[in-house]
C-alpha cells in the first residue's frame, strides 16, 4: 500500500491562497506521504500554462509519485452531438494525464436528478459505450480509467459493478471511496466487499452519521433517504474503518490509498491526522 493525499483534501487552503498545488506536493512529502492524487479543485491545469509540467517536476524533486488524475464528467446528454463532445473532452483529460505522467484516471460518468433504477438501466448501454471508448483510448498510453462511487446516480456498489462489467475492459475499473456509499444509504462494509476486487484506486474518508429528524443544519448534508452526514477525519467518524481496511487488504489490493478530507477542521492538521490513522489501521489489519 502507498499512502498519500488527494489535493482535494487541502482545497480550502488552496482556495484561500494559503497553498498552491505545488505546495501540497511538498507538504505531503513532509507529512510522510508517498503519492499525491491530482484533483483540480482550486486550480486549473488548462488556464495556468505549464502547470502540469511544474507538478510533475515538483513531484520528482520531492520523491512523490503522482497516482491518479480525477476529473468531472457526465455522459448523460440531450443529444448525440453533446455525447460525442463529452467523450472527446474526456479523451483530452487522458492527454492531460499523459502530461502529468499518471497511469490512473478517474472520470465521472453520470449526473442526473432522476436516480431511479429504471433510468439507470435505460442509460447503462450508452454510458458503457462512452466509458469503453475512453478506456480504449487510454489503453494506448498504458492508462487505466475508472469511475468512482460518487454522485448518487452511480454511487451504489451494484451500479458501479454494473457499469464496470458492462464496459468489459481490463483497464476500466473503479476508484473505491470507502465513505461515499453512505450518501445513498448503503452499508459501507458490505459495499466495499463487493467493489474491492475491481479497485484501481482507494479513497479513505469518514462521516458522522445521524438519523433523519435531527434537524441539523450548517455543514451537515442529507443522504438520499434523509440521514444527516458530516465529513470527519478518517478514523474519527462512524464508519467501520478497521473492518473495511481488513476487507480491502484481504481482497489483494496493494495500490495507492488517498486521504480525502472534507470536514470542518483545519484541513492540513486534519489530513495529517487522517494519514496517521489510516497508516495505523493498515498496519494492524
Amino acid at each position: 500500500m502507498k499512502l498519500g493525499v488527494s489535493t482535494y483534501s487541502l482545497y480550502k487552503a488552496i482556495q484561500a491562497g494559503e497553498m498552491s498545488v505545488l505546495d501540497v506536493i511538498e507538504w505531503t512529502a513532509s507529512a510522510g506521504g508517498e503519492h499525491v492524487e491530482i484533483v483540480p479543485v482550486g486550480y486549473n491545469l488548462y488556464e495556468q500554462e505549464g502547470l502540469a509540467e511544474q507538478i510533475r517536476s515538483k513531484a520528482e524533486a520531492y520523491g512523490i509519485e503522482l497516482s491518479n488524475y480525477a476529473v468531472r464528467g457526465n455522459l448523460i446528454t440531450d443529444s448525440e452531438e453533446s455525447f460525442r463532445a463529452e467523450i472527446e473532452r474526456l479523451k483530452r483529460e487522458v492527454d492531460m494525464a499523459v502530461r502529468l505522467g499518471v497511469k490512473l484516471v478517474r472520470h465521472d460518468a453520470a449526473t442526473h436528478p432522476d436516480i431511479s433504477v429504471q433510468h439507470y438501466l435505460a442509460q447503462l448501454p450508452r454510458l458503457a459505450d462512452g466509458c469503453r471508448e475512453i478506456a480504449d483510448y487510454a489503453a494506448g498510453f498504458g492508462i487505466t480509467t475508472s469511475i468512482e462511487n460518487h454522485g448518487t446516480f452511480l454511487q451504489s456498489s451494484d451500479r458501479v459493478l454494473g457499469l464496470v462489467t458492462t464496459v468489459g475492459r481490463d483497464n476500466f475499473r473503479t476508484t473505491l471511496d470507502v465513505g461515499n456509499f453512505v450518501c445513498v444509504d448503503e452499508d459501507p462494509l458490505a459495499a466495499v466487499k463487493k467493489n474491492a476486487p475491481y479497485a484501481s484506486m482507494v479513497h479513505y474518508k469518514d462521516f458522522y452519521i445521524r438519523p433523519e429528524g435531527r434537524g441539523l443544519g450548517g455543514s451537515w448534508f442529507r443522504s438520499t433517504a434523509g440521514r444527516y452526514l458530516l465529513g470527519a477525519v478518517a478514523g474519527y467518524g462512524d464508519l467501520e474503518l478497521e473492518e473495511i481496511t481488513g476487507v480491502i487488504k484481504n481482497s489483494g489490493y496493494n495500490g495507492y490509498v488517498s486521504i480525502e478530507f472534507e470536514g470542518l477542521e483545519e484541513c492540513r492538521s486534519a489530513t495529517r491526522l487522517a494519514m496517521d490513522n489510516v497508516r495505523r489501521l493498515w498496519e494492524q489489519a
